[in-house]
């Protein structure tokens, strides 16, 4: 049979495809020991249902004729949306990011993978995973973002994609772009590096430094991946120029093209600092990743790479100080940021644990620097190495 449709969350199916031929048994037992309670067929495209079920159904009398009625909309359909999702803190919002980021690594490799056999891709069927990650993005604008960055080494390129879609999702909002281009971002940051199916796995998995010829093919993966995206449906403008664009500097000593800043869009632009800054934060197999608020002020130091008034928006988004980042307190303590305050980016809710003056462990607290009560503040990023701790990622994540 077809699927045309299944009726429920994409989260609780086990698909990356919302259509599809059902033909392999297995997956006929992955979808009954789903979630999903019903689905619609394509019987165009597909076997139609068993004749017993539509004689069965022929056996059913015709219902009475009534009167019709006029249908009369309610005043809530006569007006304008004005939804407005409730922000929540990144602790409720961490158990459905977790979910979401494991259907996510399940649906990006399936999608990854297929391109690397040469399949063509239909874009449409990655909007239903864009949506979902936009839904937590709006619920809570770091959760998912600093979950993501903890991803193993095996999982980086996959994963990886999942982190540039869902920053760029926040970096939209952040710069007002409207709803279909803030999707479109998204979709582009997912797909920005499927030019990396082309390149040797063993380059990518490599754990020191590639040789020139090694990095030469890297560098291929925006045209490869932009090769990859024009032969698939649906895939729109955005997506097709962040995918063979998101390496290009403003200086113009970027690749492939080597554009000056002029003639890099701003979708470009917003890929190249969501691309560069899960690069530099994530553990790599050469390289353990550098804590968050580390990494954007010595992003803030590459002035000829990053388009400046994009850069900002990023930090708007990412926030001053990203969960995840250690910082010093003005009471001589060492916090770790734990979450974000509506009120102001330089207030984060942080959880303190260290002592500087007496370079020991103390019980933990949860401060939010928000409030006239917490009776401290941030005085300055710190980095985890100088001062001998190595599981800061534990601590803000349990």
């Amino acid at each position: 049979m077809f699927v045309q449709e299944m009726k429920g969350s994409w989260i609780d199916h086990p698909f990356w495809r919302k259509s599809f031929v059902l033909q392999d048994p297995e997956d006929l037992k992955k979808l009954r020991a789903s979630k999903i309670a019903s689905i619609v067929i394509d019987t165009a495209k597909g076997l139609d249902v068993l004749l017993e079920a539509e004689a069965a159904e022929a056996a059913v009398p015709e219902p009475l004729p009534v009167e019709s009625q006029p249908v009369v909309p309610s005043p809530e359909t006569l007006l304008p949306s004005t939804k407005v999702t409730p922000r929540v803190s990144a602790s409720q919002e961490r158990d459905k990011a977790v979910k979401l980021l494991n259907a996510s690594k399940a649906a990006v490799t399936s999608m990854f993978e297929e391109a690397r056999m040469g399949k063509a891709l239909n874009a449409q069927d990655a909007l239903p995973l864009v949506d979902e990650i936009t839904a937590s993005i709006s619920r809570n604008e770091s959760a998912l973002i600093s979950l993501v960055r903890l991803k193993n080494k095996d999982d980086y390129t996959y994963m990886h994609s999942v982190a540039v879609c869902a920053m760029m999702i926040a970096l939209a909002k952040e710069l007002k772009l409207s709803q279909e281009e803030t999707k479109e971002a998204g979709l582009a940051g997912l797909l920005h590096d499927i030019g990396k199916m082309a390149v040797p796995q063993d380059i990518l998995d490599k754990p020191g430094a590639l040789t020139p010829e090694e990095f030469e093919q890297v560098k291929l993966h925006p045209v490869r991946g932009h090769e990859i995206l024009l032969q698939a449906s649906n895939v729109g403008a955005i997506p097709l120029d962040v995918c063979l664009h998101h390496h290009e500097k403003i200086d113009g000593s970027g690749y492939p093209s080597n554009f000056p800043d002029h003639e890099i869009s701003i979708f470009s632009k917003m890929g190249a600092v969501c691309d560069v800054y899960d690069a530099i934060t994530s553990n790599r197999p050469y390289k353990e990743g550098w804590e968050p608020g580390v990494s954007l002020q010595r992003m803030a130091k590459w002035t000829n790479h990053f388009d400046q008034d994009v850069f900002k928006a990023f930090v708007k988004s990412m926030g001053i100080y990203p969960i995840g980042s250690m910082v010093k307190l003005k009471s001589g303590r060492l916090a770790v940021v734990i979450d974000q305050s509506p009120k102001s980016l330089l207030t984060p809710m942080v959880k303190v644990f260290f002592s500087t003056k007496s370079k020991l462990r103390i019980p933990m607290e949860i401060l939010d620097l928000s409030k006239p009560s917490a009776m401290d503040q941030i005085i300055g990023h710190e980095d985890p190495i100088l001062w001998g701790i190595h599981d800061v990622n534990e601590l803000w994540s349990q």
